[in-house]
């Protein structure tokens, strides 16, 4: 069997171990999945399962390489391996780590500054992938301007993490072999078969149960590397007619090409459904070279693909940066056809640069392959050319940040200007408090502060985000259950004010995008739905003395907000087991990032102010106040005087277009006390 040429995100097949033949239609094919990643990114805002294609072949190619070895009586040099991996890799990605500094310096509003250079370090360190998942990112969402412009590297982390276990594998199976006396490929065969199984029975359940967090897991992907492997040790045994080889490269082409509009990517993925772009990529490497004018070969060996297949990695690396940073700099939630092969077209330019100029000079640099401390030095320079800018950057921001928060106290009172007998002592000319540098917020969502995990905790794995954040030493006098979505996630450092003033004991179960009702709106088979059952049940069994959660839900389309469907009667069943239902209206969506907006035109300015009317009623939806529910509303503390503005009290409002900022809330904290104590009746 012919060796395949190159990795496929990132050409790292051992320097030894390159044959001179290899398989043109797989460096099609390679290129084919890079072009339907990026256009589906870049037109039509969803997910292709081409970096699905990636990984199945990363894993094919990682494997013939080390069966390879072990069938030649060779050592496997892990560690060299290791070394001939990341040299190859860094440099590219170093480059657009660089690259994407750049940007933002110029092009990204300062309130993002932020979230970009600490996912640059997950980037350069490979675990972009669990950085995400932990701030429960949506790969899915609409408006792509909010993403990162690093969001991508999910992948290539899984990759990176992949490529240190996978040899570690096959060092075990060595040790089975030796041991166990068998053939190395049937211990192979042991040890991922072992890996495939357990990995896939997972990603399934952890699809259904968790789906955002499941989507970026290495656990939930590892079935696909497996899948690779063990295609390395069947298809010898595979002999297929000339006519079912063609047949097979146009089917697994066609079904490649067409997932992304077939599938339900967003409810299923990637669980099994994720079958469908690996069994695809199977079908064009089992139908292989055919030889004849109609296979599906003959297309994907066509010479412009190769070429475009040799600088597939770097154009993987740049076409996301380059959308996002467009679209933060035009003010847009998508591109248009022009737009978007504009970004095509510089993507394709920056690839070509980088490989060119990059990649393939250090690929054949002999004087770095001949010993391997001269790998590691280049992988040295590297780190440090993306880490030194990274912590100078991070360093000026701490700086102006520590100065502006040393007279915070008084400099930016935030809502405290809004209460009666407010009396202003602080600098008239003082700055706005920058966004913090993390702590409280991350991605395009809230980050959760610090909580600790209950011994006592419901064991349902749909509430994973459950935690006790304000639990006294002295025991407690009152417990207070958080539950909902972001919206509800967002009060918390108020919640956690107050319970540390009065003794009380906080706890959350947060999921992303789920407003807490207690019932099941969709016949019970949406993620929310098992949520709110799971989370009702966890409340009637803990008997806290308050459940707080969003009573109403606010949406970008109107000016009204909505009660959440199913709470008042939820509040009469928690009610009917002593227990109160407090509900706070839900805050103003905007169709633009407020903080941007002041940082670019000033908060001062006309522009970044909103009318209260123009996102939400001034007075409640009605009937909300008349139910179960201890309805407390917020808002004139949110939009004084029916006006929206950035920033209040030298403080900035909102972090994003939609979710408050925790500096800002904590210095609300003592009105949202008077108001939630006045409402359960403590």
């Amino acid at each position: 069997m012919t060796h395949l040429k190159t990795d496929l995100l990132a050409q790292v097949t051992p320097g030894p171990d390159r044959q001179s033949s290899y398989r043109p239609e797989v460096q099609g094919l390679r290129a084919l999945a890079v072009l339907m990643v990026a256009s589906y990114h870049i037109w039509l805002g969803k997910v292709s399962g081409g970096v699905d294609v990636f990984l199945l072949i990363s894993a094919f190619l990682l494997s013939l390489s080390f069966i390879r070895k072990a069938e030649a009586g060779r050592a496997l040099n892990i560690g060299r391996y290791w070394i001939h991996v990341f040299k190859r890799l860094l440099p590219a990605v170093v480059v657009v780590l660089l690259g994407v500094l750049t940007a933002t310096a110029l092009f990204v509003p300062k309130s993002r500054w932020s979230e970009i250079l600490s996912q640059s370090w997950s980037s350069l360190f490979y675990v972009q992938n669990w950085a995400l998942a932990e701030n429960s990112v949506d790969y899915y969402a609409t408006d792509q301007s909010v993403a990162s412009p690093l969001q991508h590297f999910w992948s290539l982390s899984v990759q990176g993490q992949v490529f240190i276990l996978w040899p570690l594998l096959f060092a075990l199976a060595t040790v089975i072999a030796r041991i166990m006396k068998v053939r190395f490929r049937h211990a192979v065969l042991g040890v991922f078969g072992a890996v495939f199984a357990a990995s896939f029975v997972f990603s399934i359940y952890e699809t259904y149960t968790n789906q955002t967090y499941a989507y970026f897991d290495t656990r939930t992907r590892l079935w696909e590397f497996a899948f690779g492997t063990l295609l390395v040790l069947a298809l010898p045994y595979i002999r297929l007619p000339r006519a079912v080889r063609i047949a097979a490269g146009w089917t697994g082409l066609a079904a490649m090409l067409s997932g992304g509009f077939i599938l339900d990517v967003q409810g299923q993925f990637p669980g099994y459904v994720a079958l469908w772009p690996v069994l695809a990529a199977t079908l064009v490497i089992l139908a292989g070279q055919t030889g004849s004018k109609f296979g599906a070969d003959r297309f994907l060996s066509w010479k412009p693909l190769i070429r475009l297949g040799d600088m597939s990695y770097a154009l993987y690396l740049w076409h996301w940066p380059v959308l996002i940073i467009y679209l933060i700099w035009r003010g847009r939630e998508e591109v248009g056809p022009v737009g978007g092969t504009a970004i095509i077209g510089l993507s394709l330019i920056l690839a070509y640069l980088t490989t060119k100029f990059v990649e393939k000079p250090l690929r054949s640099m002999a004087w770095v392959e001949k010993k391997q401390r001269r790998g590691i030095l280049a992988i040295a320079v590297c780190l440090v050319l993306a880490a030194v800018p990274l912590a100078g950057w991070q360093g000026g921001l701490k700086i102006e940040a520590a100065r502006l928060a040393a007279d915070a106290d008084r400099n930016n009172p935030g809502a405290a200007v809004l209460l009666p007998g407010y009396t202003d002592e602080s600098d008239a000319n003082a700055p706005t408090l920058p966004l913090p540098g993390g702590g409280e917020w991350g991605g395009s969502s809230m980050k959760t502060p610090d909580c600790d995990a209950l011994t006592d905790g419901p064991t349902d794995d749909l509430l994973a985000k459950q935690c006790s954040h304000s639990m006294p030493e002295a025991g407690y006098d009152r417990t207070i259950l958080v539950i909902g979505s972001s919206h509800a996630e967002h009060w918390l450092p108020a919640v956690n004010t107050m319970a540390d003033k009065n003794g009380y004991r906080v706890i959350s179960l947060l999921l992303t995008g789920c407003n807490f009702s207690g019932t099941e709106s969709n016949g019970g088979e949406s993620e929310c739905d098992r949520f709110n059952v799971a989370a009702l049940d966890y409340a009637l069994t803990l008997r806290p003395d308050a459940v707080f959660t969003l009573a109403t839900r606010s949406t970008v389309a109107g000016p009204r907000d909505v009660p959440v469907e199913g709470l008042s009667d939820t509040a009469a069943v928690l009610r009917n087991n002593g227990i109160q239902l407090v509900g706070i209206r839900d805050t103003p969506r905007f169709t633009f990032r407020p903080t941007d907006c002041a940082y670019e035109v000033g908060e001062d300015s006309a522009e970044c102010e909103v009318q209260l009317t123009e996102v939400l009623d001034p007075t409640p939806p009605e009937g909300v106040s008349e139910t179960d529910v201890r309805f407390v509303d917020f808002t004139d503390m949110v939009c004084p005087d029916g006006l929206c503005r950035p920033a209040i009290g030298n403080i900035f409002v909102y972090i994003d277009d939609d979710h408050l900022m925790g500096q800002y809330v904590r210095s609300a904290a003592s009105e949202f006390e008077r108001r939630f104590v006045e409402a359960v009746g403590w």
